[in-house]
């Protein structure tokens, strides 16, 4: 815990630390050696203040490292491409490490090769790009930065705990090829291994989502998945299949188990060995999966289960979870901050305080119920353990966990087991490609059963809206629940009902303090102009111009901050429209005694009016190239809203413009998301 609370305090306060914290930790740790024999108490508050300064100041070491001295000019800069381009759906994008900045004659190494990502155009020449390039580019580079909008993913602090320090475009034109750099790091060495995997299940004949799902649960590629299977299984609840974690690892390490234990239970001798041979072989699993931080850490639990096996009668317990965090963070305390990781550790900690208590509450002598009693308690436990963090992160429930775990696990374990033979069957061609039809098959009747649960009624219930304090709260209250049930105290009880009672009052707070209000609001997301008009209830508009914007892009940015308000999915509106309270003519948006137009085109240009009409907001956004002077003869205009799509230069031009003129203006690049309350 000491550990975790300097990682989050080096997370907030990354430049806090001076340059002396180097021999004051050193100082530190000769206190704590001294106390040890003296003062038991007193040592306790050094190991404290050790592993919180230390967990500080690797937090805080990672995210310096990423810091960078950016310019407001374009300039040329070399760079090597660290990992393989990846196709987007406008661009491609390369995570290149930059290695120098050419000014004049002048080359300027940079020692930290700080990370960017690199955005190309889709082109034939920036299709030929391969790892270990190495380029000359003409561009601007631009730290992270936030779109502004509310409760928004913050992709600048998730940058940066990546370990990037920057974005920037590249066009077309602005960069040449110098060289090639073939070495490869042991992760680049193993994303190898893993697509050459990959293209083995192409080449025997896999496709569309079975390729896709055979990909993720085998080797952990996710690249091949489509939105409609993510949505399945995420809908069916069954997401933590597709990221290969300690669900995966667990069933490998029990096959190798299994196949071992029949020898060391005949030639004890061996044990020590065998158990070494299962460390190496779920480490070179982990190799083959690219070492993505979730395999590393099921691969770290499950070897140190594995050593604790030498004892006998030794299982798994919470201090070998607590050990493998520990070690993991001391190795990447951005680790931390990772979904998957928090996900893990709180299943397994649930696993193994909650599943013991369900299990005995009824005794089945049945083998088959057993079995299936167990895989009940074991989902049940493990959704104590991640509803929080689930519905923090995705806002949704799955209602139908406990039916979908009853058919994904046994089948999961099915295809893991078939597809590690069908690997065997490699020296055997004809063999292999006979044993795939069949591992096909079991991915497809998996997805079907999946698409099934999908659409039963109720099978998610989503939308729904917490915060971190609120799942901080949860967990107090299910750690107390646990408290009270095991020891039955007075004491307990009333501790456990406080909690609960603080856990509902938070969130009766929070539902009144976050309710809607009548409002209009302009939101920063590109390609998105909108104005967003809400009433005091449910109900909403998204008012656009004729084009059509990016929808799903715009729900995806701004889903968390409707969910928090409480409001029904906004009706989209995109031509004229009329409603009471609402009057949408011509491009021109009027709700409650606001006049909102948009201006994205040149229709209103070489136009007069007799009587110039009050507008309260024009709304500029990609389109119009023209200046504002030419449409006061048409519009009384008391304010101007940049929209975040123009250009820096057109932006400018707008503003002085607003500045001659005397109107007041508004940039959402600048401003973020701005709400009017009417």
């Amino acid at each position: 815990m000491p550990l975790v609370v300097g990682i989050l305090c080096g997370d907030a306060f990354p430049h806090l630390f001076p340059a002396w914290n180097y021999p004051a930790g050193l100082l530190l740790l000769v206190f704590i050696l001294g106390c040890y024999r003296y003062c038991r108490w007193l040592y306790g508050v050094g190991v404290y203040l050790f592993l919180f300064g230390l967990g500080f100041h690797l937090m805080s070491r990672q995210l310096i490292q990423t810091d960078y001295s950016f310019s407001d000019k374009a300039a040329v800069y070399k760079i090597r491409i660290q990992e393989e381009p990846e196709m987007k759906e406008r661009s491609i994008l390369c995570r290149a490490s930059l290695l120098a900045e050419l000014r004049r004659d002048t080359v300027i190494p940079n020692s930290r090769n700080n990370l960017f990502l690199l955005y190309f155009p889709k082109e034939s020449t920036a299709d030929a790009l391969r790892r270990g390039d190495e380029l000359l580019i003409h561009t601007r580079l631009s730290s992270p930065a936030n779109n502004g909008n509310p409760d928004e993913f913050d992709y600048a602090r998730y940058l940066k705990r990546k370990g990037g320090s920057g974005t920037a475009y590249v066009a077309a034109g602005h960069w040449k090829v110098v060289g090639h750099d073939a070495s490869r790091s042991l992760r680049q060495r193993a994303l190898d291994y893993r697509e050459k995997i990959v293209s083995l299940y192409r080449n025997l004949g896999f496709g569309n989502d079975e390729l896709a799902v055979l990909s993720a649960l085998t080797v952990g590629d996710k690249d091949e998945l489509s939105d409609d299977i993510i949505e399945t299984y995420s809908v069916a609840g069954a997401s933590h299949v597709l990221a290969l974690s300690g669900l995966h690892i667990g069933f490998l390490y029990a096959l190798f188990w299994l196949v071992s234990s029949s020898l060391w239970m005949r030639w004890r001798r061996l044990k020590p060995v065998l158990v070494l041979l299962i460390i190496l072989l779920l480490w070179s699993f982990a190799f083959l999966t690219g070492l993505s931080s979730s395999v590393v850490r099921s691969v770290i639990m499950f070897s140190l289960l594995a050593l604790a096996g030498l004892q006998p009668e030794k299982p798994i317990t919470l201090n070998t979870l607590a050990a493998t965090a520990f070690l993991m963070l001391l190795c990447h305390p951005a680790w931390l901050f990772d979904v998957g990781f928090q996900l893990s550790f709180s299943a397994v900690a649930a696993i193994l305080i909650f599943q013991p208590k369900l299990y005995v509450l009824w005794k089945v002598k049945n083998r088959s119920l057993r079995y299936v009693w167990g895989l009940i308690t074991i989902s049940v436990a493990a959704q104590l353990g991640t509803a929080p963090l689930v519905l923090l992160y995705f806002s949704r429930f799955s209602t139908h966990f406990l039916l979908t775990n009853l058919w994904v696990i046994p089948m999961v374990s099915l295809i893991l087991y078939s597809a590690v033979f069908l690997l065997m069957l490699t020296p055997f061609p004809f063999l292999q490609h006979a044993f795939a039809s069949v591992v096909e098959a079991l991915v497809r009747v998996q997805n079907a059963v999946l698409q099934w649960i999908e659409q039963l009624p109720a099978a998610s219930v989503d939308g729904i809206w917490t915060d971190v304090w609120e799942v901080l709260l949860f967990y107090f209250f299910l750690v107390w629940a646990y408290n009270g049930i095991t020891r039955r105290t007075a004491r307990n009880v009333y501790a456990a009902l406080f909690a609960l009672l603080l856990l509902v009052s938070y969130h009766s707070v929070s539902i009144f303090s976050n309710a809607p209000h009548r409002s209009i609001t302009f939101y920063s997301v590109k390609g998105c102009p909108v104005v967003h008009c809400m009433t005091d209830g449910s109900r909403s508009w998204l008012a656009c111009a004729d084009s059509l914007p990016d929808i799903s892009r715009l729900q995806h940015t701004l889903s968390p901050h409707w969910n928090r308000l409480h409001l029904d999915t906004p009706q989209l509106i995109t031509g004229d429209y009329s409603t009471e309270g609402l009057s949408v003519r011509n491009q021109i948006v009027s709700y409650a005694d606001k006049r909102i137009c948009f201006l994205h085109d040149a229709r209103w240009q070489h136009k007069t009016s007799v009587r110039p009409m009050a507008i309260d907001y024009l709304y500029i956004s990609q389109g119009y190239k023209g200046r504002i002077a030419e449409l006061t003869s048409l519009f009384s205009i008391k304010r101007v809203v940049l929209d975040s799509s123009l250009s820096a230069y057109y932006q400018n031009r707008i503003i002085n413009d607003c500045i001659r003129l005397g109107i007041s203006y508004l940039s959402l690049s600048d401003k973020g998301s701005i709400r009017i309350l009417l």
